[in-house]
């Protein structure tokens, strides 16, 4: 395989490698980071010259061993009891890409990662057991108690996961969504620090004030997007709506601040994979 051929390969899988780091971390956005890390993984593997058979289960393999690497470090797991009364029918996809990403994180490691291989991404027990580097038999029982577990849970009511802001935090990103509604585009450029980052999610990273301003002036020149203040996954964001459609956003913006400049833009506008089951909330 050539470069060319792995680059391609790595943008095709990508999407689903998000799906699976998103709801094993149980964060869209944190699922992003841990994907960023594997790919990194993946691409320094290559360069040492690592020999590959199968190249799919191979880079889910390394997204799933940073994923966990990524609980453990956090020890943000928490695992529910094992359920005697093993239901092993399939759960519908429609099913599993409904339920909640905080609902998945409540899964033992092994159960949630059984049922988001076989149930979302359609691999098969075999090939689970590869990945999560278990046996054919520990890939099945988790398999079978994941799914026994899910419809426990999601029958469950849960409550609702407002978003938890500071007065501060929310007056600045209402600020910043204010002035691109306007385009005033010159004022958001005052509040960036000198060291500025810009991450177009899937796309290129930017770092200086010279550097992004291109970013605002093709922000200008599209009209058909709507901004407004809203949360992701109870962290304040721009949703961003594509035309007059206010269903569902079309991508979202963070922003993080120093002080009172902003030092990190995160655009997901090349990243739409992102948005599928996150928890997003318009705020006025």
């Amino acid at each position: 395989m050539n470069d060319d051929e792995f680059e391609l390969r790595l943008k095709a899988l990508r999407p689903r490698l998000h799906r699976y780091c998103a709801r094993m971390t149980g964060s869209t956005v944190t699922g992003e980071d841990v994907l960023q890390d594997a790919l990194i993984k993946a691409l320094h593997a290559r360069a040492q010259g690592i020999e590959v058979d199968n190249f799919d289960a191979w880079l889910y393999r390394i997204a799933h061993n940073t994923s966990l690497d990524f609980l453990r470090d956090k020890s943000r797991n928490t695992v529910v009891p094992l359920i005697d009364d093993v239901a092993a029918a399939p759960l519908p996809e429609a099913y599993v890409v409904a339920i909640s990403f905080q609902t998945f994180l409540r899964l033992p490691e092994l159960q949630r990662c059984a049922v988001i291989l076989k149930d979302v991404l359609g691999h098969s027990v075999d090939e689970i057991a590869s990945i999560a580097e278990c046996s054919v038999a520990a890939a099945k029982s988790a398999l079978q108690r994941g799914r026994a577990a899910l419809r426990q849970l999601a029958q469950a009511t849960e409550d609702a996961r407002l978003p938890m802001m500071s007065v501060p935090d929310r007056q600045k990103i209402a600020a910043f969504v204010r002035l691109f509604r306007s385009g005033d585009f010159d004022a958001i450029r005052a509040m960036l620090a000198d060291d500025v980052k810009l991450e177009l999610v899937n796309r290129i990273q930017l770092e200086g004030r010279d550097k992004i301003a291109p970013y605002f002036t093709r922000y200008a020149e599209v009209t058909k997007w709507r901004f407004s203040l809203g949360a992701i996954e109870g962290r304040p964001a721009m949703l961003v709506f594509d035309g007059d459609s206010m269903e569902r956003p079309a991508h979202f913006v963070l922003v993080d601040w120093r002080d009172e400049r902003i030092s990190v833009i995160r655009d997901f506008l090349f990243a739409p994979y992102a948005l599928e089951s996150v928890d997003w909330v318009v705020l006025g």
